[in-house]
């Protein structure tokens, strides 16, 4: 299925890399793809979104990142120099009860930094292949909010650049989605509208 020309051309052009160029993101950069996600929508403007970010080659947070991924994304994640836990806040600030939307916000902040991010010639791959029990007791994460994913940041790579035949097969593999008619319903669950 090839991306449809009728939507935005940054959501044409957004997809997950499994390589980066080695060549930092400057952080007047890296903050501006922090405000987008900050002015995400949330339920009651709760905003439960926390990043941990770690930079390559600064201080030891990208490590500690890192360390917590599965084998797997650990792999290709390494050519990223920017590494992002996502986090969530677990329970409104207003009245301190559970707040079950905190993860669909903190997709909506993630959303908007990836717009943002692919506005800047920077990719992001988002990871769900993480110990999240590592990363709380690695990163001090406070027991009111949960680890979410991780995602690394970066600029495109070059295919050429992997080795591992089976990152080459995924890398070149075609993008695929459900059908809108699979996803989107009228009037009940399964009556497809397009």
């Amino acid at each position: 299925m090839s991306v449809p020309n009728t939507i935005h051309p940054l959501l044409q052009t957004r997809y997950s890399p499994l390589v980066f160029q080695d060549k930092p993101i400057l952080k007047d950069i890296l903050k501006r793809l922090f405000e987008a996600a900050q002015w995400a929508p949330s339920s009651y403007n709760e905003q439960p979104w926390r990043f941990v970010v770690g930079v390559k080659g600064e201080g030891n947070g990208w490590q500690k990142i890192f360390d917590c991924l599965v084998e797997g994304n650990q792999t290709w994640a390494n050519s990223a120099p920017v590494l992002v836990l996502t986090v969530a806040k677990k329970s409104f600030a207003y009245n301190k009860a559970d707040n079950p939307h905190a993860w669909h916000d903190v997709g909506l902040a993630m959303s908007q930094l990836i717009f943002q991010a692919t506005s800047e010639q920077i990719f992001v791959h988002q990871m769900a292949g993480f110990d999240a029990q590592k990363a709380r007791e690695s990163l001090l994460i406070p027991d009111e909010c949960e680890p979410v994913a991780v995602a690394a940041l970066g600029y495109e790579g070059n295919i050429t650049d992997i080795t591992d035949p089976k990152l080459v097969e995924r890398a070149n593999a075609p993008r695929q989605r459900q059908s809108l008619s699979e996803i989107v319903f009228e009037d009940h669950f399964g009556n497809g509208l397009f």
